[in-house]
């Protein structure tokens, strides 16, 4: 039997594509592991959690095992609704739909708006994981950069107008992650958050805002772009992964109610209604406000540990973003392919991810990579640093030194 013949052939053609999670290394044993984007071990609360399911079951038995799950799965979308409420987002039930994480809802997203003719709009470089779904929809990709302050919509514009120009297809959505990026830690300001409505206004496209980030701040969050969307155009996804715990897989999209049933309609039962009652039970009994200021307080200060040891220990003219919020730093190595750095790296036994991987062209990235501040704890970021510059130096020897070495603004 030839398996592949049976295969679609749109499955055939997400195939030919890097297969999902190709670009996480293979850690050797006792690696410090600067290439995780997963939250400190230590801020997942596991006794809550653990709490919680024992009091869901012991105040409802069998119900939450059941298919149809808990009265709390309803409680926890009145939960997420008033969270959003308090960053300016107002939906009603109906805008709001529950969902197996982030990725999931941008699943759903793109299978009720992709074909293989819709041209779909992305940052660059833009998260990984999303690059992969669209693809999966559509070759039609066009990438933005963006720049210290988040997606220049000036490129943005020039593009719609030059495709409308020449009778060309325009973007049936944007899709960004305007706060605390994924993986460049930019936050896009106030000024281009707007300007993207007004565009999207006049030149009819939806804006796909991925918020997994937006409450990380070190000191303000920035107000969602969905909280200046009156005409519906925004599609807003959001996560409890970064500040609760991402094995409980929750995420949402809120949006105009006609977005929200097409969603539903392919998404259908693939729930978890126990994860999302447990849920439900620990937002009830958590002060989800000290939390928050929690987690700000360890990230901030594991932020700060990395900043100083890249100024610390990594030559010039290596450089980078200074993050507001957030669990990442983004890098620039001139002149050296970090993909070829990496296996030097992890035999040093620290990790990153090469930068290619977050580009839809891999070439534009080959002189950057990510670096997380999130797990590692702030003695193996240190460490890991250390290790990193001493991979660094012997590959920049004999490299001219360039003009300009800004270390707060690399060139995405």
């Amino acid at each position: 039997m030839k398996v592949g013949t049976y295969f679609s052939e749109n499955s055939k053609a997400a195939f030919k594509n890097d297969p999902p999670g190709a670009w996480m290394p293979n850690l050797p044993d006792g690696c410090i592991r600067l290439s995780s984007g997963y939250p400190d071990p230590a801020l997942i609360p596991a006794e809550e959690i653990k709490a919680a399911v024992a009091r869901l079951l012991d105040e409802e038995h069998d119900l939450p095992l059941h298919y149809l799950g808990s009265p709390r799965v309803t409680r926890l979308k009145q939960q997420i609704q008033k969270r959003l409420a308090e960053r300016g987002v107002f939906v009603s039930e109906e805008q709001l739909l529950i969902t197996s994480g982030a990725c999931q809802a941008i699943d759903l997203i793109a299978r009720i708006l992709l074909d293989d003719q819709a041209v779909v709009a992305v940052e660059s470089p833009t998260y990984m994981e999303a690059l992969e779904i669209f693809q999966n929809y559509t070759k039609q990709i066009i990438s933005i950069p963006i720049d210290g302050q988040g997606i220049r919509t000036d490129r943005l514009k020039e593009m719609l107008v030059e495709r409308k120009r020449n009778g060309l297809a325009l973007p049936r959505f944007l899709y960004t992650i305007p706060t605390y990026q994924n993986p460049t830690g930019t936050t896009t300001s106030t000024e281009r958050r707007k300007h993207l409505l007004e565009l999207s206004s006049e030149f009819d496209f939806l804006i796909l805002e991925d918020d997994a980030y937006g409450e990380l701040s070190f000191d303000k969050n920035p107000p969602p772009i969905k909280s200046f969307d009156e005409c519906g155009r925004v599609l807003h996804v959001g996560s409890l992964s970064k500040v609760v715990a991402p094995g409980m897989r929750i995420g949402w999209i809120a949006g105009d109610s006609e977005f929200i049933k097409a969603s539903e309609w392919f998404k259908k039962d693939l729930d978890h209604p126990f994860s999302q009652s447990t849920m439900a039970v620990y937002l009830e009994n958590t002060n989800f406000e000290k939390r928050l200021h929690l987690l700000k307080d360890v990230y901030r200060a594991k932020c700060a540990v990395l900043l100083r040891a890249m100024e610390q220990f990594l030559p010039d003219p290596v450089s980078w973003y200074v993050p507001a919020g957030g669990y990442f730093v983004w890098v620039r190595i001139p002149g050296v392919d970090t993909s070829e750095l990496l296996p030097q790296a992890l035999a040093e036994g620290v990790s990153y991810v090469p930068g290619k991987y977050f580009f839809l062209n891999q070439s534009d990235g080959t002189e950057f990579l990510r670096l997380s501040f999130s797990y590692a704890n702030e003695k193996e970021i240190i460490d890991g640093i250390q290790r990193l510059g001493r991979v660094i130096a012997p590959f920049l020897n004999g490299l001219p030194d360039p003009e300009v070495n800004d270390t707060n603004a690399p060139t995405p």
